[in-house]
């Protein structure tokens, strides 16, 4: 959860890490009395996340510093927009200035490209044979594991501020057997459907269970087992109609693998679920923003 705590406690980090006995070029450039104001300028068109991180970074650096948003997380930005307004100290505007804007900039292009994702996976209705999800009223474009370490908690509410969804946040959260867990079961003789029965008997009711398959002939086991959610991975568009088909609604379908903006229309149309996507995060560029100064 991206908690005020979490962020607060991240831009200090940052913050120590970038000056950690203070910024010499400000300190030996600009009057401790000087004062001024900033505006954070979009140099490309975006989808916003992160106003709350980059109004700590300067509030963790000085509380005497303003920040006035002029925009909300979620709200799409143009080329030239201003953003927000920064006032205060010169020093430590300068000083906060490039760790606000990489924590920003990270979360915006994150938010953009999920964006992106989220209205090639609507574009699937226009495609013929497309196929409506059982499970919710359009398929889902949800993040991964695949995160930045430390920076989580900011990665997966950027996704969400673009309209897609999270997956499990950790490993704590949810259970999600892979060929290796299932590799392992299989050296005690238990096959996938009595693993996922061991497991069963194990959690809380409450605890969802998701299965990963890699080949048409697993999906039966994992009914058989009672799986909540099946993943088919690196499916072929045509095996996932087939696996879609022989799920039949009896659990939610995910699909993954290799997904890309060209892809997601036609695997949408397939009818799954869910399409994880773990570029969302691990291959993000971040979205050219900017001081300017007045």
């Amino acid at each position: 959860m991206l908690t005020r705590q979490v962020i607060r406690t991240a831009v200090e980090a940052a913050l120590e890490e970038d000056a950690p006995n203070g910024d010499i070029t400000c300190e030996t450039t600009i009057p401790a009395e000087a004062h001024g104001t900033a505006r954070l300028v979009a140099r490309q068109a975006g989808v916003m996340s992160g106003i709350a991180v980059f109004e700590a970074a300067f509030a963790a650096q000085n509380p005497d510093v303003t920040v006035h948003a002029d925009i909300k997380d979620g709200e799409r930005f143009e080329p030239r927009q201003t953003l927000a307004t920064v006032s205060g100290p010169v020093r430590d505007l300068l000083t906060a200035e490039r760790i606000a804007l990489n924590f920003t900039q990270r979360m915006c292009g994150i938010a953009t490209m999920t964006d992106a994702f989220v209205e090639a996976a609507a574009g699937a209705r226009e495609l013929p044979g497309y196929v409506a999800p059982r499970t919710y009223v359009g398929t889902r474009i949800v993040d991964t594991r695949k995160t930045t370490p430390g920076l989580r908690p900011f990665e997966k509410y950027a996704v969400t501020c673009g309209g897609g969804h999270n997956h499990r946040y950790g490993l704590s959260d949810a259970v999600m057997v892979k060929d290796n867990h299932v590799a392992a079961l299989a050296e005690q003789g238990i096959d996938m459907a009595g693993a996922i029965r061991h497991i069963r008997e194990q959690v809380g009711h409450t605890t969802h269970i998701e299965v990963e398959v890699d080949r048409l002939e697993q999906i039966d086991a994992a009914l058989a087992g009672g799986a909540d959610t099946i993943m088919l991975d690196n499916f072929s568009l045509e095996d996932t109609r087939r696996g879609v088909e022989r799920i039949d609604g009896h659990a939610i379908v995910e699909a993954s693998g290799n997904m890309t903006l060209e892809r997601i229309p036609q695997v949408a149309a397939t009818g799954v679920d869910v399409i994880s996507v773990g570029a969302l995060t691990h291959s993000v560029s971040a979205i050219d923003l900017g001081l300017d100064w007045d």
